[in-house]
């Protein structure tokens, strides 16, 4: 929000403090929407209701509001509100459209509606139009491939010879398989070299983070001798982390020239830090008027970003920068608002391109990709979306691979079927225990599993080893609170450990202690998502320290009262665990079924486990979970692929998103 928008939705006034608050909403969405009617000059409930659901409809995740979506429809009886029902979506356009406080597209006013009947807090409208104004402009093809090969200084035979030393045709097997069809990793490097924007999606094991390091390194021999600045980012340190150690190991193995390995990136840095966080402030050090250094940005996890912070850094790239996206767009979305990935996707399968494009690709790969159907519907923008296919981590006939491409579908059933038939193998399912008897059910497992690192923490000192033991298995929680919640089996583990005498927890610092920071500290490196755990350090007489592992390798030591915000993780939610790898996961669902429970949640659980996963829960409310997909509002899919969502909204007007 801009700072206006901030004091709007600080404002605690007087009109709302003997309202009752309803379950549905908070009290900043009322405060937010009577203060909206006293900025109309009168009174105006439908104002307000419209302001305060537009407000909560950000607080969950959504870009904007749409009135379609509850227009007419009754508000939770007892909600102490002034009106009991929403207006009919004409009627309601029309008020909202006579007051001062609200806008079209282009206008500067607290709220946006647009002729979708979408209504956007005016920040979150500028945010979507920058994003899907950038996003267009870097996809758009103006002339012949081979022309803007010249054009953009690209050396073919340089460019042909490295894709075939990098991607070699070999006659051997990927995931157990004889590879088939076109080499999307080949292609997707191909793209990120001549494009200005690509877009790499595919799911855990198929290299798609390999394949940029490739494409990195395909770059760099095309710039040979002249500096090209390149930045690696993530949402989290964690992903960060990840990001540099596959990069550091693909230079290792792919790249012998000496130059070229000078010339990799090194560092992988988070977002926030890429683009200079000021303290106590939402902004920014790089923005439109302070843009960054750099001619190549790649952002790892990217379903992991949210649209205002994507938008941020597209605002702070330089005119003719490359951006690269890496992730998985079946993940789950960002825990803050916009879903960017799936939207940039389309909801659409990919690979699908313009013949121009697709004829560019065979010229250099050998490969015949799909030429899309109907590339007049689908725009430029396909041209820059690359999905991986083949699995190089599992074998296709694997349990958890059938069981992820299942929930992907949406199956249900099938998914059902997989889990009991692999009872025993890679898979497993049991029905979720109640509340009361889950310390029974996870005794044996918890001790089994957490005794491999608890049992060498006494006479270790080789901390990687106890990270890396410590890994190898997770609960993971579809929900925070209640008694299936991370919180809660958290304490659970913890009793059940002290209890089997493996930890002595009498105090909050105990060796073996797993912590995750929760809050980032810039000044210590340490960053939310990180997991270290308490351990004694023979170099000060068994005193404890926290451990954590450094970026590159080796490890960082802390006395824990300098940790920041932070709590025990033996479980930890679905949501904390992207961009995480175990070997083992047990995935638990709640007894009841809430609206968190997708068919991306589970997916995202599932492709957490390297070799085995296993999942409690009740048969009905996960066959309903899967077939559920997680939507949120925004406009801006539509504003991709208008042939194939409608219209196109209106993005003319002044633009005030500096940072």
């Amino acid at each position: 929000m801009n700072a206006s928008e901030e004091r709007i939705t600080g404002v605690a006034d007087d009109f709302s403090k003997d309202l009752h608050i309803p379950d549905f909403l908070e009290a900043i969405d009322i405060h937010f929407g009577r203060f909206l009617e006293r900025l109309g000059g009168a009174s105006a409930p439908w104002l307000f209701v419209a302001a305060a659901l537009v407000s909560r409809s950000v607080g969950e995740g959504n870009i904007c509001l749409n009135l379609s979506d509850v227009a007419g429809k009754p508000l939770p009886g007892g909600s102490g509100l002034p009106v009991r029902q929403c207006p009919e979506l004409p009627a309601w356009r029309r008020m909202l459209e006579t007051s001062p406080v609200v806008g079209k597209p282009g206008d500067y006013r607290p709220l946006i509606l647009d002729g979708q009947s979408r209504l956007y807090l005016y920040r979150y409208w500028e945010y979507e139009a920058e994003l899907a104004r950038f996003l267009i402009g870097k996809a758009a093809a103006t002339s012949s491939w081979h022309k803007r090969l010249r054009q953009g200084g690209i050396d073919p035979k340089v460019l042909w010879e490295g894709l075939n030393r990098l991607f070699p045709v070999i006659a051997g097997k990927a995931g157990g398989k004889e590879k088939r069809g076109p080499d999307w990793q080949k292609i997707a490097a191909l793209a990120a070299v001549v494009r200005e924007l690509t877009v790499i999606s595919g799911s855990p094991g198929t290299g798609k983070t390999a394949t940029v390091a490739k494409a990195i390194i395909l770059l760099l021999e095309q710039f040979r001798g002249r500096r090209l600045r390149i930045a690696l980012t993530a949402p989290t340190g964690k992903a960060a982390a990840r990001l540099q150690e596959v990069i550091a190991k693909t230079r290792d193995e792919w790249c012998p020239d000496r130059q070229i390995r000078d010339a990799m990136p090194e560092r992988a840095l988070t977002i926030h830090r890429l683009l200079g966080s000021l303290r106590n402030s939402p902004y920014f050090k790089h923005h439109s008027g302070n843009t960054l250094s750099m001619d190549v940005v790649v952002v790892d996890e990217a379903s992991m970003v949210d649209l205002p912070l994507l938008a941020k850094l597209v605002l702070a790239l330089p005119e003719k920068a490359r951006l690269i996206l890496v992730g998985d767009r079946n993940q789950l979305a960002s825990v803050e608002a916009g879903a960017v990935l799936s939207d940039i996707g389309g909801g659409k399968p990919l690979n699908g391109f313009s013949s121009d494009f697709a004829n560019f690709i065979s010229t250099f790969t050998g490969d015949k990709p799909l030429i899309s159907p109907a590339p007049e519907e689908t725009g430029a923008l396909s041209d820059c979306l690359i999905e991986l296919q083949t699995n190089y981590r599992f074998a296709e006939e694997s349990g958890i691979h059938r069981l992820s491409l299942c929930v992907n579908r949406g199956e249900g059933n099938a998914a059902l079927e997989i889990l009991k038939e692999e009872t025993g193998g890679e898979c497993r399912w049991m029905r979720v225990p109640a509340p009361h008897a889950l310390s029974l059910h996870l005794k044996e497992i918890i001790t089994n599993h957490f005794r491999i690192s608890l049992d060498h923490v006494d006479c270790s000192s080789d901390y990687m080893k106890l990270l890396n033991l410590f890994d190898r298995f997770r609960i993971l929680c579809a929900l925070r609170q209640g008694p299936y919640g991370a919180r809660e089996i958290n304490v659970l583990c913890e009793r059940i450990l002290r209890e089997a005498g493996l930890i002595r927890a009498d105090g909050p610092w105990y060796a073996g202690r797993p912590v995750m920071i929760t809050k980032n500290d810039y000044d210590l490196r340490l960053f939310n998502g990180d997991i270290g755990l308490i351990l004694p350090d023979p170099e000060r007489r068994g005193e404890l320290g926290a451990f954590f592992r450094a970026n590159g390798g080796g490890i960082r030591r802390f006395a824990p009262v300098r940790l920041p915000e932070h709590e025990t993780v033996y479980a930890l939610t679905v949501h904390k665990s992207q961009g995480s790898e175990f070997e083992a996961v047990l995935l638990l669902l709640p007894d009841r079924d809430a609206p968190v429970l997708t068919g991306e949640l589970i997916y995202t659980a599932i492709t957490r486990a390297r070799k085995r996963v296993e999942i409690w829960g009740d048969e009905e409310l996960f066959s309903r979970a899967v077939a559920r997909r997680s939507e949120r509002s925004s406009g801006l899919r539509d504003a991709l692929w208008p042939r194939q969502s409608g219209p196109v909204p209106q993005f003319a007007g002044p633009i005030h998103l500096d940072n």
